[in-house]
């Protein structure tokens, strides 16, 4: 997910007769917001630089299984969002939003600089039935061959079949033996230092991310005063940046990292060492601010001044925590089938457990408290909020596939040639999303303003609907391409950009409105705590999507799949089913749109 403008109506920058430049004003707007929207661009640089590596750095250095892949990651985005719910609070109430920001901001960078130390790839093995056989690879990209070494026969090649089953081939190309579906286990052999390495960087980034994403925005709305109708416009320019961060850091990181074309790179550590000195940079633009910042962002007034050093070793402390749960996430084992509802959530993840419980928990007790404590119209009003959250919760998860199960697909099932000419990697196929938004955004303010002016702009609910119809027609619109793949088992580049561009007109109908929506339904005594929802919401949504993914898992070896043909096929199956039922929830939605509209008592 690329961050979208949060205002609704961005507004023509408030230009007195004075001379903007002897106020230090930046195109009408106070100076500072320069050197905060560069902060903040170049910390998503390195975020969504280190994102666009993570899930092909999982699958294919360390060697985890699709399903260990995505769900880690699933994890790790979903800690992303939870984690800013503290972090805010505690520079709400002690530290201030410019100490939170450089705290996190060294954190982050860290943990970037962490994950540079991969250590050597895993070295590929399988279980034939329970016995371990070593495997080796010959050649690189498409034309990379594996082989089970046999000390009598040689070296067999590894092939998958179409019915899942996988045959081992005699140097002559004939069949040495035909392994049934589940009896060829491919694993890796990992450095225990490196996937202790691996887990410690991200525990580092989420919690600084924690004390850094929510602290920044803060410091945004305290450059205007109350009124100041430049606020909208200044959150505008402000999230321009965040998305101009992620556009080239999406090109660059897996560039340094896995290459282009024909050349390869210069490894994984390269990647993660530009967003790591992305962050860096964002730290020295706050810490080195040459006064430009004074007064803003400052220890509240009643906040304690010496007790800075307990929220820094309770952040240092939470790192473990990260950790197990990480940890926790990648020895997830499956319930046997049969196990039912109940089954499934005695057996989740710790994560799981504690996302699902809490967002299970929040909502009815939200309600039931807002029928007591409420009026009529406020109960109605809290009503059409978490209806709103539950279908926003939906369109995230499916979203969310881009990290995950699309770059795997990018990478697995994509022609990635550009018109002929050059390459580009599985990881850069994620900056489409991140430049269609920064074409699309100003169109669609003003789209919006024009509608607006008319009367004819959607409501949010219909707003919602059509973004989950659209996430919907992505999907559909890929699985169409995938009729036209070629001999290869391969999608044209272009089916896939195709979906990102209808996702980001998708997003651009949903993420806009969604705080500004909470702010307006919500009870005022609690409008915090609903906003605690909201991202608690979303939270759950990324760690639901890396459970989605897992549908998409294919057998691989080594990190290359077994059979290209059975891996479209089982990622066109999937990205299928998510299309139609995203559709018929949108559309559901949709019906829903005029009874919400009336609870929702005139808030648009």
């Amino acid at each position: 997910m690329v961050d979208t403008p949060t205002a609704d109506n961005p507004r023509e920058p408030d230009i007195s007769h004075e001379n903007p430049a002897a106020r230090g004003e930046w195109f009408g707007h106070p100076r500072q917001l320069a050197r905060l929207f560069t902060t903040e661009a170049m910390e998503r640089f390195g975020y969504y630089g280190m994102r666009a590596l993570l899930t092909l750095y999982l699958a294919q250095h360390f060697l985890f299984s699709d399903r260990t892949t995505t769900g880690l990651y699933g994890g790790f985005t979903a800690l992303v969002y939870l984690t800013p719910l503290i972090g805010g609070l505690m520079a709400d109430r002690f530290l201030g939003s410019k100490r939170a920001v450089k705290f996190g901001a060294i954190l982050m960078s860290l943990g970037y600089l962490t994950l540079c130390f991969g250590g050597q790839p895993a070295k590929p093995y399988a279980l034939i039935d329970g016995t371990r056989v070593e495997v080796v690879q010959q050649g690189i990209g498409d034309a990379m061959k594996q082989y089970v070494v046999d000390p009598v026969r040689g070296n067999l090649q590894i092939k998958g079949n179409d019915d899942k089953s996988v045959s081992l081939l005699n140097p002559d190309g004939s069949e040495a033996r035909k392994i049934a579906e589940g009896g060829f286990e491919a694993q890796g052999e990992r450095s225990t230092t490196s996937v202790f390495l691996l887990l410690t960087g991200l525990a580092l980034v989420v919690v600084g991310n924690g004390f850094f994403k929510p602290n920044i925005s803060t410091m945004v709305g305290s450059l205007y005063a109350d009124g100041d109708r430049r606020r909208d416009a200044g959150f505008t320019i402000f999230y321009m940046g965040i998305n101009l961060g992620s556009l080239f850091s999406q090109i660059l990181c897996p560039l340094l990292a896995v290459g282009m074309g024909s050349w390869g790179g210069l490894g994984w550590w390269a990647g993660f060492a530009l967003a790591a000195a992305g962050m860096a940079v964002s730290w020295l633009l706050i810490q080195f601010d040459r006064g430009a910042l004074d007064g803003y962002g400052d220890r509240p007034a009643n906040a304690p001044a010496n007790r800075d050093y307990l929220i820094y070793i309770g952040a240092v402390l939470a790192i473990p925590i990260a950790w197990l749960l990480f940890s926790n996430l990648m020895n997830y084992v499956k319930p046997p089938a049969g196990s039912g509802i109940v089954g499934y959530f005695a057996t989740l993840p710790i994560m799981g457990k504690i996302m699902f419980g809490t967002f299970l928990a929040a909502v009815p007790g939200i309600l039931i408290w807002s029928s007591v404590k409420g009026s009529k119209a406020e109960f109605q009003m809290m009503i059409a909020a978490m209806v709103l959250i539950t279908f926003n919760t939906v369109f995230w998860t499916l979203f969310e596939q881009a990290g995950s199960s699309l770059t795997l697909f990018a990478d697995r099932n994509t022609d990635l040639s550009v018109f002929g000419l050059f390459s580009i990697s599985a990881g850069q196929t994620q900056f489409f999303n991140a430049a269609f938004i920064v074409l699309l955004a100003p169109l669609f303010s003003m789209m919006w303003n024009g509608m607006a002016k008319r009367g004819i702009e959607p409501t949010i609910p219909v707003k919602f609907g059509i973004a989950l119809m659209g996430v919907g027609a992505g999907f559909l619109f890929l699985v169409w391409g995938a009729q036209f793949a070629g001999p290869d088992f391969k999608v044209g580049l272009w089916w896939l950009a195709g979906l990102y561009l209808i996702h980001s007109i998708a997003e651009l109908c949903i993420s806009p409105v969604g705080l500004s929506m909470i702010t307006k339904l919500s009870i005022a005594r609690i409008v915090g705590l609903m906003m605690g929802v909201w991202f608690l919401s979303i939270a759950v949504a990324q760690y639901v999507a890396g459970v989605v993914a897992q549908f998409a898992s294919v057998e691989t070896v080594g990190g290359q799949v077994t059979n290209l043909q059975v891996s479209l096929q089982t990622y066109v199956g999937v990205f299928t089913t998510i299309g139609y039922i995203s559709a018929a929830i949108g559309a559901l939605l949709l019906l829903l749109a005029w009874p919400l509209k009336k609870l929702m008592h005139g808030v648009k």
